[in-house]
C-alpha cells in the first residue's frame, strides 16, 4: 500500500498547479472514483477535516487517506508523494528563476497560469454547492459576498473567514433554540 499511495500522490502532486485546493479534484478522481479507497461522503468529511486542521490541505488529506488505507506506512507514502514533486519543482525553479525572471515570456507564462489555478480551486467549491441543495442559495450568497468584500472593498480574507465562522456558530446555536420553542407551542 505504501508504494501505491506514494505513486498516486506523486502523480497528483506532479500534475497539479496551484496548491492543495487545486489538487482536490484530482485527489477525488484518483482516490474515490478510480481506486475506490474511500467513498464520496468520506472524501467530503476528509476535506472538512483537512481544512480544519492546521497545515497544508494537500498534506492533511494525504495523512488522512494514508492512515485510512495503510496506517503509518500509508501516511509516509502519501505525504512523500504529495510533497516531493512540489519540493523538486520549487527547488529547480529557484535555482534558475533568478536568471530568467525578467524575460517577458516567463512573466506571460505565470500570468497565463493564474486563471487555470482559479478554475481548479473553484471546481470543488461548485461541486460542494451542488450537493448542498438545501443551502445552495445561502452558500452562493456567502461566496459572492465574501469574494466581493475581498476583491472590491479590500477586506482582509482572515476577517471574512472569522466573520463566517462566527455567523455559522451563531446560526448553529440559535437554530436548535428556535426548534425547541416551536415544539413547546
Amino acid at each position: 500500500m505504501f508504494l501505491s499511495l506514494f505513486l498516486t500522490y506523486l502523480k497528483i502532486g506532479t500534475f497539479t498547479l496551484g496548491g492543495g485546493y487545486a489538487m482536490l479534484p484530482l485527489i477525488k478522481r484518483e482516490i474515490v472514483d478510480n481506486k475506490q479507497w474511500i467513498d464520496e461522503e468520506e472524501f467530503m468529511n476528509m476535506i472538512a477535516l483537512a481544512q480544519a486542521a492546521p497545515g497544508l490541505i494537500a498534506v492533511n488529506s494525504a495523512i488522512f487517506i494514508g492512515w485510512r488505507c495503510g496506517g503509518w506506512k500509508g501516511v509516509v507514502g502519501a505525504v512523500l508523494g504529495a510533497v516531493l514533486p512540489s519540493f523538486i519543482i520549487i527547488l529547480s525553479i529557484a535555482m534558475i528563476f533568478s536568471e530568467w525572471k525578467d524575460y517577458p515570456a516567463v512573466e506571460a507564462v505565470f500570468k497565463g497560469i493564474r486563471p487555470a489555478v482559479v478554475a481548479l480551486i473553484a471546481a470543488p467549491l461548485v461541486g460542494m454547492a451542488k450537493r448542498e441543495s438545501a443551502n445552495k442559495k445561502v452558500f452562493l450568497l456567502i461566496s459572492l459576498v465574501s469574494a466581493l468584500l475581498i476583491w472590491l472593498v479590500n477586506v482582509n480574507p482572515v476577517w471574512v473567514i472569522l466573520a463566517i465562522i462566527i455567523l455559522t456558530l451563531i446560526v448553529l446555536w440559535v437554530k436548535p433554540k428556535i426548534k425547541n420553542q416551536k415544539s413547546k407551542i
